[in-house]
């Protein structure tokens, strides 16, 4: 229920008693009604006073709640910049602070959270191709009263810098580098392009990073170059493969190697030790030699038949004195002969007679072979 309506009688606090509505109350009024209570008693020439004192807890209250107006908090991953009448005073810590109302200003700056720009366009290669390209720069603010005020707006300058500096070095490398292999080269290109032209500025920012999205050419060729990019991964893939191949041959050519140098060298050992043992033989068979030399002779003759038809087979008939048909198994001697061969090791006796088929009643066995003064008289017969 209002305060001023017909029902509420005497209620009124303005002091309608009557209940008409006379409009607002007069402060003046208000104010002397205030003096009345707390100095009514000093009596009419008073006045001046009461008036005074009212305007003093006015002021009081009005100082009271300036002072409370002016705490605020500080969030722990903000920065305050602190500004007295315009000009620069400080920075303010994380926390409950206090500042001097319509006197101090606080602006709280992020300090921690690590922010993006992105930036993209199609843009021109030193080659004469056009890119689509898209990059991302991380940053974080390390100086808050410079990223407010250095520039008008920090992140619009960093934007403005990014864009320039990728455009710069898009325009410094070629189509291929960009969409394969020097993707890395050329951010990092950017990122120092990027801190270079900021640093004048003083923007109080610090980058951390930038990430050059996947460059891709226009959609108009975008099928060609699909296929020059993965011919070139082919040609990549080829080229580890041989590596790969040249890694595993090398160590068993060099094993072979090795084994050629050893089996070399086993010949040559070998080579030397019989051309040794030939001439320790041959030293030992020259004074058997001048002591006799026609038994010599004859045994020297003898070992080398024996070396010379060891591994034939030989079949001696008298045609002339017999004139009986005889059958020759040739196809069985020749096995036989074959199965029997033995080392040239053997003695001269047994070798003759393994090596040697006599067939035929008068065939002459080779131990009573004319010696060689009769062979040298049956030839001039």
């Amino acid at each position: 229920m209002a305060w001023n309506e017909p029902g509420n009688k005497g209620k009124d606090p303005w002091g309608n008693k009557n209940g008409n509505d006379k409009g607002p109350p007069d402060l003046d009024e208000v104010f002397r009604n205030i003096s009345k209570r707390f100095g009514g008693r000093k009596g009419s020439g008073s006045g001046p006073g009461v008036s005074s004192f009212g305007l003093v807890i006015v002021l009081g209250i009005a100082l009271v709640v300036w002072g409370l107006s002016g705490f605020y908090t500080v969030k722990e991953a903000e920065r305050g910049v602190a500004l007295r009448f315009g000009e620069y005073i400080g920075e303010v810590d994380p926390g409950l602070q206090w500042k001097a109302t319509f006197i101090d200003d606080v602006y709280p700056v992020n300090v921690s959270t690590v922010r993006s720009i992105p930036a993209s366009g199609s843009m021109l290669t030193a080659d004469e191709n056009v890119v689509l390209v898209e990059l991302d720069v991380q940053y974080r603010v390390v100086d808050a009263y410079r990223f407010l005020f250095s520039a008008v707006d920090a992140n619009a300058s960093l934007r403005e810098a990014t864009d320039s500096a990728l455009r710069y070095v898009v325009g410094h490398n070629k189509m291929d580098d960009i969409l394969t292999t020097g993707r890395d080269q050329i951010r990092r290109d950017t990122w120092e392009e990027v801190e270079r032209i900021i640093e004048p500025y003083k923007l109080g920012i610090n980058i951390v990073d930038v990430n050059f999205l996947p460059a891709r050419p226009p959609e108009e060729v975008k099928d060609a170059f699909d296929d020059a990019i993965s011919a070139q991964e082919d040609e990549q893939r080829f080229i580890r493969e041989a590596e790969a191949y040249a890694r595993a041959i090398e160590p068993k050519a060099r094993g072979q190697v090795q084994r050629m140098e050893q089996q070399a060298n086993a010949y040559k050992q070998r080579e030397v030790l019989e051309s040794k043992g030939k001439v320790a033989k041959f030293n030992l068979l020259l004074p058997e030699y001048k002591a006799a030399p026609g038994v010599t002779r004859e045994r020297l003759y003898l070992d080398a038949m024996q070396e010379v038809l060891s591994g034939t087979s030989k079949v001696l008939v008298d045609a002339k004195s017999s004139g009986n048909m005889m059958y020759l198994p040739l196809d069985k001697l020749m096995q036989k002969s074959q199965s029997n061969t033995k080392p040239r090791t053997m003695s001269s006796n047994s070798s003759m007679s393994s090596s040697n088929e006599i067939v035929g009643q008068n065939s002459l066995p080779l131990d009573s072979r004319p010696s060689r003064s009769d062979r040298t008289r049956q030839g001039r017969n």
